[in-house]
């Protein structure tokens, strides 16, 4: 069966609401011959989100169709990398224990857009370090943990066997950072710190902490990283570093009102980091937990 019997309109009626849309996008959708009609690579990126549009509003319809009266319990938590969403999976299963109805909403989303979407109630909460100016932050921070800062380096490198690191004894090292654009604010201004004065050859730029792991074990440099999410590797070597203060540790959230998951699932979040960082003997140390 042709197209425009499938769609129950006549074959100028198609044309017509093509070349319709193409005027509107200011694209050439299709590419058409007296024999052939095909997609161009305009047309089939535009067909990708057609399919995800489509498929975004049959959710929307299905979630209505429920009969048996039972609630969905939504919880939008947003975070900007993969290791701190890793977090969520213990207390997310202890949480849906209590609420069989949780539907968890998880985004990771670039740290420079998340509070905006928190800001527009597009989140519940957002986990992550505390901004070290938070007034131009519209939320309530609760800051569940202090993450100290942890030098890192291969197992070979003549640091390794230190028990301790001075921000003196690395000015000769190569840095692997965080890239920027994945950075938050606290860290970045470390970053800045360890930078000053070097020359950009010095530097090499990653978008997350495993990306870093993987330039470090390779010899590239070493790394400052917050001590939790450093990725566990028997080929890298940790060591506190001395001057460095911790980084807190926590969420931001609008308002405890209208979700009732939220603030048992906040108490749940701290009680999981708290014993989750038993396993950790350098951050027993110098942890401190509200």
């Amino acid at each position: 069966m042709d197209p425009p019997r499938q769609l129950h309109v006549t074959q100028p009626a198609v044309t017509q609401q093509i070349q319709s849309l193409e005027k509107e996008l200011n694209v050439k959708l299709f590419i058409r011959t007296t024999r052939t009609v095909r997609l161009t690579e305009e047309g089939k990126v535009f067909l990708n989100d057609a399919r995800q549009l489509v498929a975004i509003s049959n959710r929307a319809k299905k979630r209505f169709e429920n009969t048996n009266g039972s609630e969905i319990q939504i919880l939008s938590v947003g975070c900007y990398n993969f290791p701190m969403l890793f977090l969520l999976t213990d207390p997310l299963r202890q949480l849906s224990k209590s609420y069989p109805d949780l539907h968890p909403r998880l985004q990771v989303i670039p740290f420079q857009h998340i509070f905006r979407l928190l800001d527009d109630e597009d989140l519940d909460m957002t986990i992550g370090f505390k901004e070290p100016r938070s007034n131009h932050i519209k939320a309530h921070y609760q800051e569940l943990i202090q993450i100290p800062l942890t030098f890192v380096c291969p197992e070979n490198h003549p640091l390794a066997p230190k028990k301790r690191i001075s921000l003196d004894e690395i000015q000769q090292e190569k840095l692997v950072l965080i890239a920027p654009q994945h950075n938050n604010t606290a860290l970045a201004q470390i970053q800045a710190q360890l930078m000053g004065g070097r020359a950009p050859s010095e530097f090499y730029f990653c978008d997350s902490a495993e990306a870093i792991a993987v330039l470090v074990r390779a010899g590239f440099g070493i790394a400052i990283l917050p001590d939790l999410f450093v990725p566990e590797d028997d080929r890298l070597v940790k060591i506190p570093v001395d001057s460095l203060a911790p980084i807190s540790f926590g969420i931001y959230y609008k308002s405890l009102q209208g979700n009732r998951l939220l603030r048992p699932f906040i108490e749940i979040l701290k009680t999981f980091l708290r014993k989750y960082i038993k396993s950790y003997p350098l951050m027993k140390i110098a942890f401190f937990i509200n």
